[in-house]
């Protein structure tokens, strides 16, 4: 059965997914996830998009992005994904398929649950019981928000700024942000974000789609 065709628009907010194979370990020591933010640097200049919040973890990545060109974005990611393979393939002689079939791509909407959402893959760690406090985790975003550690990857989330004109107090309150049940609901939707967000980004879809048809019956 063929995989329905992959919906990425440009200038568009998206949380993306990449796991291992069979969920198999990807990153198996500090310097694998140092190669792999390396690579993410590399790639990210020449194909540039704006990343706001990260999470990588041991079987697989978390992202909240956007593309400024959705082509660009999809050349980054395979760009990424096969070099990384073949770091890992070089240290542990890995055989076989790597990553788990394509990239995870899923619409973000553009509202006040959007920080929320990026807090929300910080915390992946937590969650998973890897650490008990996210500042603890190195490989997250999660300390360039919360104590204003120096992340030059990351481009600011648009809805930091408002939580409070002094960096301190922003940082902080960051730290203090509590995650609204709406985004624990909305993750494993198709669709990331408040009902009128989540129509929003399905009609941009819809759009495209039809555009596409039209396209090819001319």
């Amino acid at each position: 059965m063929p995989r329905p065709p992959r919906i990425l628009l440009s200038q568009s907010f998206y949380h993306i997914m990449t796991r291992g194979n069979n969920r198999h370990i990807v990153f198996k020591q500090d310097d694998d996830y140092r190669c792999y933010l390396k690579l993410i640097d590399k790639y990210k200049t020449l194909h540039p998009f704006d990343l706001y919040h990260y999470s990588f973890m041991p079987n697989h990545t978390h992202y909240l992005i956007q593309t400024k060109s959705a082509p660009d974005f999809s050349l980054f990611m395979k760009k990424l994904n096969l070099a990384y393979y073949h770091y890992y393939n070089r240290q542990y002689g890995w055989i076989g398929h790597f990553w788990q079939d394509r990239y995870k791509s899923k619409p973000v909407g553009k509202d006040n649950y959007f920080i929320q959402s990026g807090k929300y893959i910080e915390l992946n760690a937590v969650r998973a019981k890897i650490v008990e406090k996210p500042e603890d985790y190195k490989w997250s975003s999660y300390n360039h928000y919360a104590f204003g550690e120096k992340n030059d990857l990351i481009t600011e989330d648009f809805f930091y700024r408002d939580l409070d004109n002094n960096s301190i107090n922003r940082q902080k309150k960051y730290r203090e942000m509590l995650i609204d049940n709406l985004v624990v609901i909305s993750y494993p939707k198709p669709i990331w974000g408040s009902v009128l967000q989540a129509k929003n980004e399905q009609n941009k879809i819809d759009y495209c789609l039809n555009k596409t048809i039209i396209r090819k019956q001319q």
